[in-house]
């Protein structure tokens, strides 16, 4: 991986900025990991300036070929795991472990869209006239706009990065600004890979120097964000305003429902997962447990216990599961939830504090609020971070009342095994991502990802369903030409 300093793509070439910034490691923050670029309007530009000139290129070139590109890339990004992870795990916070997993996840995504590159592009339907040959095909969109988080800083990139590249557009990328390294080392292995210089173009640094010049450059031709509700939906309005297509994936307020039936120890332990794995730092993460009936009173004890055994520390150690919030930022925001919880009078069951024990990183202890009440803003608000509150339901129905109180409706769990039950909640529940007897985070590459309601633009990633996104559909009535008469002489 390249190291100070590097942060900015263009045309192929990383190009010495005229100024940086520093990235400091969340467990020990008077650690730089690095300085990186800081990118400006001119950058911005440029990248855009070479996208356009390299999509006619990369469009015409065979899609297979671009596959066998992905397919190398998949490759080295599976020889580098783990520089990329000790990097990712230093920059953002992440445990070693979990990294790891998330590098494997985005050579897995890699490969997949490797293999789609060999699948049909379009359609022939039935005509209603003789002669007529009536079909649809998919083309790329074009130049489009990436902005991705700080919390799966390689696989949220290249769920949008791939099927992009795999359907013939060209990219220019926006990383969060806290992971700029594990930007650098997606980059690296596309680019190393064979995707040609102007296909794929990174520009790092602070969005408030660049982002306006991002989302509303006269070459962009679609945006696809995750992120935060407040900055997605202002990137929509302005998108709509020039006609300009948008992807958008925003923040999620996702439940378990526990019936008295579940067996506990599968829904103690994912839960747990769900919740507090990444620190709780998934737009998937689980922040309600909605427990039905008399289950509570069996269901609490157990997972307190677990809570409680989970050990919080530096991520690089390998008996550490939770590890730092990603910034000074995120620290102050979930402290701030904590005092709300203190006002709202919410019980706490476990954690609630900051670990001064662990020095001057930003760890949060694991943390469980009982009998929450659905309307506090505890009971309905994003946090993302380490923090759970527990309700309670009479029945399925009122669970489901609960469940679907929020704004939001990204992912949702029910462990039970009564399938009628499992399978009502399935029907009513108001969530784009449904698990029955599983965690509410985890997606595989294969099946559409996102939300409803203000978890997203309705529309989908990953699988088949990003050709919606990152493909227009051009109808093609091709009607023959009158056949030639004997004797007449040709036209």
């Amino acid at each position: 991986m390249r190291n100070a300093a590097s942060g900015i793509l263009i045309n192929g070439e990383w190009v010495e900025p005229e100024a940086t910034y520093e990235v400091r490691n969340p467990a020990r923050p008077t650690e730089v990991v690095g300085e990186f670029a800081r990118a400006g309007p001119e950058h911005v530009d440029a990248a855009y300036r070479a996208a356009r000139d390299a999509l006619a290129g990369w469009r015409r070139t065979p899609a297979i070929q671009r596959g066998a590109i992905l397919h190398r890339a998949a490759q080295l990004l599976a020889e580098r795991t783990e520089d990329l992870a000790t990097a990712f795990t230093r920059e953002e916070g992440k445990t070693i472990a979990e990294t790891r997993v998330e590098v494997a996840r985005g050579a897995q995504i890699l490969r997949y869209y490797a293999g789609e590159t060999a699948q049909p592009r379009g359609e022939v339907h039935p005509s209603g006239f003789s002669g007529r040959f009536l079909y649809s095909v998919r083309e790329p969109l074009g130049v489009v706009c990436l902005i991705t988080p700080w919390n799966f800083p390689v696989a949220i990139p290249l769920w949008k990065i791939t099927p992009a590249l795999a359907y013939g557009n060209t990219v220019v990328w926006k990383p969060a600004t806290i992971t700029p390294g594990c930007a650098v080392g997606v980059a690296e292995a596309l680019r190393d890979a064979g995707v040609p210089g102007g296909v794929l173009n990174l520009v790092t640094g602070p969005a408030s120097a660049i982002g306006g010049s991002l989302t509303d450059h006269e070459e962009v031709d679609g945006i696809s964000f995750t992120g935060s509700l407040e900055i997605g939906r202002q990137i929509q309005l302005r998108a709509v305003e020039r006609g300009v297509k948008v992807q958008l994936e925003l923040g999620g307020k996702n439940p378990v429902v526990v019936l008295p039936d579940a067996d506990l120890d599968q829904a103690v332990e994912q839960t747990v997962r769900g919740a507090m794995m990444s620190t709780g730092q998934k737009c998937t993460a689980t922040s309600r447990a909605i427990l039905v009936g008399d289950g509570a009173e069996r269901f609490v004890p157990r997972l307190l216990e677990r809570v409680r055994a989970l050990r919080v520390g530096d991520p690089l150690r390998a008996d550490v599961d939770v590890g730092p919030l990603a910034s000074a930022e995120q620290l102050e925001t979930v402290l701030g939830y904590l005092d709300v919880a203190r006002e709202e009078g919410h019980e706490l069951a476990v954690g609630g504090r900051r670990l001064e024990e662990e020095g001057e990183g930003y760890f949060v202890e694991p943390t469980v609020y009982l009998d929450v009440d659905p309307a506090s803003r505890i009971g309905r608000e994003e946090i993302f971070g380490p923090v759970l509150g527990v309700l309670r339901a009479a029945s399925l129905e009122e669970a489901l009342e609960i469940a679907n109180s929020v704004e939001f409706g990204l992912s949702a769990s029910i462990f039970t095994r009564d399938i009628r039950e499992a399978f009502q909640f399935i029907d009513a529940v108001e969530a784009g991502v449904v698990h029955v007897n599983s965690e509410t985070a985890g997606a595989e590459p294969q099946v559409p990802f996102g939300g409803v309601k203000a978890s997203s633009s309705h529309s989908r990633e990953q699988g088949k369903a990003a050709a919606e996104f990152y493909t227009r559909l051009k109808t093609v009535y091709l009607d023959m030409p009158p056949a030639e008469e004997p004797g007449r002489p040709p036209r």
